[in-house]
C-alpha cells in the first residue's frame, strides 16, 4: 500500500502566501587604518621636556650638595655650581667629623637608637590591631580602620603644636620617651594600612585549623600570621626608618637644645647663625646625614616593590 504524501502547512486564510526572501549580501566594512591622534602626539612631544624639568628639580639639589661638600667657604659662594677638580678636598668632611661643637658619631648612634625602638614599639602596637580590623566582620572594625587611615592625611606639623603641651603636662617634654611615643603615633596609620590589608590576603582557613588543634587567637597571630607577614613588614621598617632619619621639625622641637640629644639632621641647624651661614659646615653635614640614608634606601628598594606587590598576588 502506497504512503500517502505529507501534506505541507497552509496559509491562514485570507492571507496570500508570500515568495521567500532571497538572502541579503552581508557588507563587511574596510578595515580602518589605525591613527595616532593629534592630543596624543602633541603629549608625546612634550614628555621629554617635562621628564627633564622633573630630573633637573631632583638632580640640581643633589649636585649642589656633592660638589661644595669638597669647597672651602670662599669656593662655594664664588662657584657654587662649579666643580674645581684641583682644589676639592676632604678636609670639610674631616673636620665636620671632628668638630667639637657636633659630634657626628654620637649623632649616628642617637638616630639609630630612635629608628630602632619606634620600629619596635610600632610593630608591637599596629600588628595586633590590623589582626583584630582584618579578620572583623562588623562596621566597627571599618570604622576602626577608616580612623587609623584619615591619619595618612594629616601632616606632623599640625600635630606638633598640641603634643608639646600634652608632653609638657606629661613631663615627657625634651625626653627620649616623649620623642619615641610621638614619632611611633605617627607611623601607625600608614603601618596599619598596610598590615591590614596584607592580613586579608591570608586565608582565614588558617585560623580555623589553628582553632580545631586549640590555639586561642593571640596564639595564632603569634605562630601563624606575624610569620607570614614578614614582606610588609620590611617595607614598613623600611619607610619608617627614612622618615625618623630624615626628620628634622619634630626632634628640634620635642629634643630641644636643652636636652643635649641631637640627632643627624639637627646638627645641620648648628651651623646657621643667625646673621650668617657656614656654608663650609653646611653641606658637609648634610652630606653625612644624607648618605646613610641614600645607601639603605638603594640597598632595601627591592623589599619595599615586593612586600607591596605580594600582598596584592597573595591569595
Amino acid at each position: 500500500m502506497a504512503a500517502e504524501p505529507t501534506s505541507l502547512p497552509r496559509a491562514p486564510r485570507g492571507l496570500a502566501s508570500a515568495p521567500p526572501t532571497p538572502p541579503q549580501p552581508v557588507s563587511v566594512p574596510a578595515p580602518r587604518t589605525r591613527r595616532t591622534p593629534t592630543v596624543l602626539r602633541q603629549a608625546a612631544a612634550w614628555r621629554v621636556p617635562v621628564l627633564l624639568v622633573c630630573a633637573s628639580v631632583m638632580v640640581i639639589p643633589m649636585w649642589l650638595l656633592m660638589v661644595n661638600a669638597f669647597k672651602t667657604e670662599q669656593e662655594i659662594r664664588a662657584s657654587p655650581f662649579g666643580l674645581p677638580l684641583t682644589r676639592l678636598t676632604l678636609k670639610p668632611l674631616r673636620n665636620a667629623l671632628t668638630d667639637p661643637d657636633f659630634d657626628v658619631l654620637r649623632a649616628y648612634g642617637i638616630t639609630l637608637l630612635f629608628v630602632v625602638l619606634v620600629n619596635a614599639l610600632s610593630l608591637a602596637v599596629s600588628a595586633p590591631v590590623s589582626f583584630v580590623i582584618a579578620r572583623g566582620t562588623t562596621r566597627w572594625h571599618t570604622a576602626l580602620l577608616l580612623l587609623f587611615v584619615a591619619g595618612t592625611f594629616v601632616p606632623s606639623q599640625v600635630l606638633l603644636i598640641p603634643v608639646v603641651y600634652v608632653l609638657k603636662y606629661l613631663g615627657l617634654m625634651g625626653t627620649i620617651t616623649g620623642f619615641v611615643l610621638f614619632e611611633t603615633a605617627l607611623t601607625l596609620p600608614v603601618s596599619v594600612f598596610l598590615y591590614s590589608a596584607y592580613i586579608r590576603t591570608i586565608p582565614k582557613e588558617l585560623d580555623q585549623a589553628a582553632a580545631v588543634d586549640g590555639i586561642g587567637r593571640l596564639r595564632t597571630f603569634q605562630l601563624i600570621i606575624l610569620p607570614l607577614m614578614r614582606p610588609i613588614v620590611a617595607t614598613a621598617v623600611i619607610l619608617h626608618s627614612l622618615s625618623v632619619w630624615n626628620d628634622f621639625a619634630n626632634p628640634q622641637i620635642i629634643l630641644g637644645p636643652g636636652s643635649g640629644l641631637y640627632t643627624v639632621t639637627t646638627g645641620v641647624y648648628a651651623a646657621v647663625g643667625k646673621y650668617s651661614t657656614n656654608y663650609a659646615v653646611v653641606f658637609p653635614n648634610l652630606l653625612l646625614a644624607v648618605a646613610p640614608a641614600l645607601a639603605f634606601f638603594a640597598i632595601m628598594q627591592r623589599h619595599i616593590i615586593s612586600g607591596l606587590t605580594t600582598g596584592a598576588l597573595k591569595g
